[in-house]
């Protein structure tokens, strides 16, 4: 079985400080994710997630698709990548009073 926290890892240390803290007896951990020293998302993970890959990558996928939303990301683009299997290739967000640029995958 694959290292959960290396998982976690290995999808946000490029763009965040993650912080994985042991929250219950039951196992279960909060995972914050910040930014220049605002935090960007705060989820906690429950010891059943973490211990089941599939569970643990469809989490690791909402939480990038919750970013990516509050980013200003297109949903309909980030849900067409996630089917891809592409989650590191989102669009760039909007930028007001001009039009988001065309996106190919």
């Amino acid at each position: 079985m694959d290292n959960p926290f290396q998982l976690i890892t290995d999808a946000f240390a490029a763009d965040y400080q993650i912080n994985l803290s042991i929250q219950g007896l039951d196992g279960s951990i909060m995972l914050t994710l910040s930014n220049s020293g605002h935090v960007v998302a705060k989820r906690m993970i429950s010891c059943e997630q973490r211990n089941d890959p599939e569970r643990l990558k469809r989490l690791v996928q909402s939480i990038q698709f919750g970013i990516a939303i509050e980013q200003g990301h297109s949903a309909v683009a980030i849900l067409e990548a996630m089917t891809d299997g592409d989650t590191r290739n989102l669009p760039p967000p909007a930028v007001k009073g001009r039009p988001r640029p065309a996106i190919g995958f």
